[in-house]
């Protein structure tokens, strides 16, 4: 051995010790380290970025449909606006947010499965969740179709309420066809083939562009043609998807067409698929409920429209992160599958460096656009000064949320789910919300005081995630990845 090539022991809480080497040591019975070097550093971060990248245009084009569709309502006159735009966060807290977090699921199951080589296990557990997903769209289906009434029954403008009823009558196609679209995604995703995601939506987001217009303005439908287009556009994407996993050499092996399988381990898949959703919507809906609270607050117009620019904001600027979840969560789930510990470990180690990194450059961005970003949505000078104080909030909340994303990630890389579960509801339940109703309406500090119970609950969610990364033994979790996919193949 060289002297380049030195070996030194090295673990999460370890500094790299010198410019060209470092080694993670995975627990082996015989102590011996993995010696790892740049190119296997440079290696993983590329991989990691391919991947980052292509998720976080595929989110946000998935999430621009809902966006246009509520753009070309809004021509059509102020209620339309405000019915679609309700019924569409209605409609986002009571299904769609669930069934992406149930579809997470497939980030352990899939990724671990095409790390073992156990590749047609992949279309296996793709129909496990297309079953289960379209009958929790069933009962979903039924809570949209009484939109109207549950919005009037929480004191929502009558008006309002009846419309928006209307439009998400209309929106109940799309709850079917994304269930489904989200399966598929989750079962490329697993095996890093995303480039044909990115084609087929952003092909559908465009087409959708020229449907909507159509829908809205040309069928005579108005502001339900908004809705309707929503349905066309996830149902064609879908079908796109479909087709390739049906055609593409590259998914032979992985997709060998519908079995009975499918239907054997449905109860080891809910097993993660239910803290899976609780993961993820307890989140959410958290960041919903701050814009909802600022409707409680004095000058409640005013504070309405600042969270809703601030959230709207922290959509956008989150798909990076977001990106770089999802990656995370496929490379630790397939070197896990693929019995590779120490790699798990790099992955973790590269991202987030990667996503610090890119907070601290977003954090400095808005900081310094902070006196600028308001007049991208209003001309009120009192709108622009109260954006631009809430930027700072925004700039400490954003550098937390890609923190905790990357753990989030790892978490379900591993098949922590209820774990994260029980950590989320903590942070932002037992602290989180607390401290922002206390902040914002006892100590009057308004949405400042909201935002900053976000800020609180993503610091002890990323920190409590952290100490979890911290104590995992990774060859013990891989140990557990081989066991988990040896229980599903014998169901």
């Amino acid at each position: 051995m060289n002297t380049e090539e030195t070996i030194v022991h090295y673990d999460l809480e370890t500094p790299l010790t010198n410019e060209n080497n470092y080694i993670i040591n995975d627990g082996v019975s015989s102590n011996e380290g993995r010696l790892l070097n740049k190119k296997e550093i440079v290696k993983e971060a590329k991989k990691q970025i391919k991947l980052a990248g292509s998720l976080m245009a595929v989110n946000f084009l998935l999430f621009s449909l809902q966006v246009i569709s509520v753009m070309f309502v809004g021509h059509l006159g102020e209620l339309p606006l405000a019915a679609a735009s309700i019924a569409t966060s209605f409609a986002s807290v009571t299904g769609l947010s669930l069934l992406k977090g149930m579809e997470n699921a497939l980030d352990t199951f899939c990724g671990q499965s095409y790390g073992a080589k156990q590749y047609h296990m992949l279309g296996i557990h793709k129909q496990r969740a297309m079953v289960v997903l379209l009958c929790i769209s069933i009962p979903l289906a039924f809570i949209w179709e009484n939109t109207g009434q549950i919005l009037a029954f929480s004191g929502q403008d009558p008006e309002i309420s009846a419309k928006a009823g209307i439009y998400a009558h209309y929106m109940i196609p799309s709850i079917f066809a994304y269930g489904l679209l989200q399966s598929h995604i989750g079962f490329l995703q697993a095996q890093n083939n995303i480039v044909p995601m990115m084609l087929t939506t952003g092909f559908t987001t465009l087409l959708h562009i020229l449907v909507c217009w159509f829908m809205v303005f040309k069928s005579g439908l108005g502001y339900k043609g908004a809705a309707l287009s929503n349905a066309i556009s996830y149902w064609t994407n879908l079908l796109l998807l479909a087709i390739y996993v049906r055609v593409s050499p590259t998914c032979k092996e992985t997709w060998t067409g519908f079995s009975k399988e499918a239907f054997r381990g449905i109860p080891e898949f809910l097993r993660l698929a239910v803290p899976s959703a609780l993961m993820f919507c307890l989140e959410a809906w958290t960041f919903e409920m701050m814009v909802l609270l600022s409707g409680f607050l004095p000058n409640p117009k005013l504070e309405t429209s600042v969270l809703s620019i601030s959230l709207n904001t922290s959509i956008a600027l989150f798909m990076l992160p977001a990106g770089l979840s999802g990656a995370i969560s496929t490379r630790v789930s397939n070197e896990l599958g693929a019995g590779r510990p120490h790699l798990a470990r790099l992955a973790v180690c590269v991202s987030i460096l990667m996503v610090g990194i890119e907070g601290i450059s977003a954090a400095c961005l808005l900081i310094l656009g902070r006196n600028l970003w308001g007049y991208s949505y209003s001309t009120e000078e009192e709108v622009v000064k109260y954006v631009g104080q809430m930027m700072i909030f925004l700039a400490v909340s954003h550098i937390l949320d890609g923190i905790q994303s990357v753990f989030s990630g790892t978490a379900r890389g591993c098949g922590w789910q209820k774990i994260g579960a029980f950590i989320n509801l903590g942070a932002y339940y037992l602290v989180g919300i607390p401290c922002a109703v206390l902040l914002a309406f006892v100590y009057h500090f308004g949405g400042k005081g909201l935002w900053t119970g976000i800020i609180m609950a993503l610091l002890v969610q990323a920190s409590l995630l952290l100490i979890i990364t911290l104590r995992t033994d990774w060859d013990k979790e891989a140990k557990k990845a081989k066991n988990r996919l040896n229980n599903l193949m014998v169901h």
